[in-house]
């Protein structure tokens, strides 16, 4: 188990043990089966950390039938469910996790809860990627925006996809005093991968 995975269970197990369901998280905790994983994640009268760890065991073992779930907490109000559900769809390798992270990153009513759709993003390196990047860092550069974490993780994002798309926004981003400096990092990183090709 790595870092990432022990930080989401050791979460999940502190609140099934708040809850006085300590027995009941050890034993899903040691499920294997992705059918009886499923099973779980879809019985009714479930709590929510015992779906989630059901979705994350099975985004981590490519079990399709955890996306819906994922991208639920992909898009939740508590930060830890976001990136745990990143992290499980990371490793799902659904092809519908891209669009599914574009839209959750660019809809602007939920804009509050898009930091870990856009690191998600970065991550999956696919054809959405960039594009929503662009458009995500394109509403923040607005007077006062109050997402400078979301900004922030556009800008990096599209130093680290290198897409030559992206030279506008990013020399926009660099008048940005709380963006200006990653915005510069990341457009000498897409200049010299444009460069290059």
């Amino acid at each position: 188990m790595d870092a990432e995975l022990r930080t989401v269970t050791d979460r999940l197990r502190r609140e099934a043990a708040a809850s006085g369901a300590l027995k009941a998280y050890e034993e899903l905790l040691a499920v294997r089966d992705p059918d009886e994983l499923a099973g779980a994640l879809h019985a009714t009268g479930q709590p929510l950390w015992a779906r989630e760890l059901a979705a994350v065991k099975l985004g981590v073992l490519g079990d399709r039938r955890a996306f819906e779930s994922l991208v639920l907490l992909l898009n939740h109000r508590d930060p830890p469910r976001c990136a745990a559900a990143a992290y499980a769809l990371a490793r799902l390798g659904d092809p519908r996790t891209a669009r599914a992270a574009a839209a959750l990153a660019t809809n602007e009513l939920r804009v509050a809860y898009a930091l870990h759709p856009v690191r998600l993003l970065t991550e999956l390196r696919a054809p959405e990627s960039a594009p929503a990047l662009i458009v995500t860092l394109q509403r923040r550069l607005t007077p006062s925006d109050p997402y400078g974490k979301v900004a922030l993780a556009c800008v990096e994002g599209l130093g680290a996809l290198g897409d030559a798309r992206a030279i506008p926004v990013l020399t926009a981003a660099c008048g940005h005093p709380r963006l200006a400096a990653a915005a510069a990092a990341a457009l000498a990183r897409v200049s010299v991968r444009a460069q290059g090709s």
